[in-house]
């Protein structure tokens, strides 16, 4: 009998509880703001899915507070990294999007960095479709297996950009015999260069991209896809491989892994550190919720929003990964990207 006195006690104190930090949350909530920092300024499509997000979010989060976008660009995403790290108030009225390199920016340079990303309270990510290698069909070559045997041409608008960096980096560190061509001013020319025949390969473009600018690409399988970037393969394109894959070695796999990074992470979200459990529970809630709003995707498909949502564990996951690499693998992955010029 005492004990189940005891439970009872217990399952009614559980009860109550939930409810009242609920009601607690909404309290806190009720009649304020929530900035949401945007690192890449105005424009963009970082500050577009950021003002849908601030439009829908809100009614995610109890007490249903407005969210207002604020705008901190600066030193390539530093600026605002930095500030919800040391200034942003730890009290849930601040959260962020940052520019996916901020985490490969830490482990392999540092410069101006006064954070660690993985103290953050990572809300998730919007996520990105992976960037896609693609060669054109009719040229013969079908899979990486064919970049390894001969050499394969691919346009490129030039230093830092996918379609440099990607080519480069699988050249050097697996051996495939991309032969860049540059001197494309815009990644459109790229693909007519491909329609024509002048050069077989484009890499760094977004499989949400390709579907929508160029949807004969895939319905009439005018493209051959070699390797995608990302941190998991596309659901419609299990049998080709992520470039992390093509890494022979443990050290090479983790190598493309960070290279990969950026890509893997989206657009990233996250609050600041030391904040209330409570709170960052309640974020991370209203984050997930405004993801699946059907009101929400139904702008996203509106806008043709890229969107391969991730959760607050993955998100930090990848963070975390990137950031505790071995020194060898920090040094050489630094060299290829100051190499190329760094990635845009």
């Amino acid at each position: 009998m005492h004990n189940r006195i005891m439970v009872a006690t217990a399952a009614a104190v559980v009860a109550i509880s939930f409810p009242a930090v609920a009601q607690s949350l909404a309290d806190f909530y009720k009649g304020k703001s929530v900035s949401l920092i945007v690192s890449t300024g105005e424009g963009g499509t970082y500050d577009t899915v950021a003002r849908s997000i601030a439009r829908y979010m809100p009614k995610h989060i109890p007490g249903a507070p407005s969210v207002i976008l604020r705008y901190m660009p600066g030193a390539g995403h530093v600026v605002a990294t930095n500030y919800m790290y040391n200034q942003a108030p730890k009290d849930g009225t601040y959260i962020a999007t940052i520019g996916n390199s901020i985490p490969q920016s830490q482990a392999l340079d540092g410069k101006g960095i006064r954070f660690d990303a993985r103290k953050f309270n990572w809300l998730g990510t919007t996520g990105i479709s992976n960037l896609m290698t693609a060669a054109w069909a009719a040229s013969g070559v079908k899979t990486i297996d064919d970049a390894f045997k001969n050499e394969v041409t691919a346009g490129s608008t030039g230093s830092g950009s996918g379609t440099m960096l990607y080519p480069t980096i699988t050249n050097n560190v697996v051996g495939t015999k991309f032969k860049i061509i540059s001197g494309y001013r815009k990644a459109t020319e790229i693909d007519l260069a491909m329609e024509r025949g002048e050069v077989v390969v484009r890499a760094g473009f977004s499989l949400g991209s390709i579907s929508n600018e160029h949807p004969d690409w895939i319905s009439e399988k005018k493209v051959n896809f070699l390797f995608q970037v990302g941190g998991i393969r596309e659901d419609r394109y299990p049998d080709v491989p992520l470039m992390s894959d093509l890494g022979k070695t443990p050290e090479q796999k983790q190598l493309m892994a960070v290279l990969s990074a950026p890509v893997a992470l989206g657009r990233p979200y996250l609050a600041p550190p030391d904040l209330a459990t409570d709170r960052v529970t309640a974020l991370r809630a209203a984050f997930d919720g405004t993801l699946k709003d059907t009101e929400f995707l139904a702008e996203a498909e509106k806008l043709k929003f890229d969107l391969r949502p991730l959760g607050a564990d993955e998100t930090a996951k990848i963070v975390r990964e990137t950031i505790e690499v071995p020194p060898a693998v920090a040094e050489k992955a630094k060299e290829i990207l100051g190499g190329i010029g760094g990635s845009e």
